[in-house]
């Protein structure tokens, strides 16, 4: 009976880490900005995008960044400034879209 108490409380601690974890790397909007290239065509800053068509993303209000990135990963939105978005979308998580959308938020 022993083993198996010991055996649970290793098996909840590891699932514990894993999923804080998981918490803290979706939570690093900034790194994630950059890891997903996203800096690329929107400026390091968020604030001086390469092309003046391409929208400054700092500041931009949290919900309507993610819902923005949502819609172009599904195809809901889908005009002539999205194709190269979707393909970047394709490689982002909703947990990373979200910490991105945050992070915007908070610049």
């Amino acid at each position: 009976m022993l083993k198996l108490k010991n055996f649970l409380v290793l098996m909840g601690a590891a699932m514990l880490f894993l999923g804080v974890s998981g918490t803290v790397l979706a939570a690093d909007g900034a790194a994630l900005y950059k890891a997903k290239t996203c800096w690329s065509c929107h400026g390091k800053d968020a604030k001086s995008p390469l092309m003046p068509m391409y929208p400054t993303l700092a500041g931009q209000n949290a919900d309507y960044a993610l819902n923005q990135m949502k819609d172009i990963k599904s195809g809901k939105r889908n005009n002539g400034q999205t194709a190269a978005m979707k393909g970047v979308m394709g490689l982002v998580s909703d947990a990373e879209m979200s910490a991105i959308a945050d992070w915007l938020g908070s610049l």
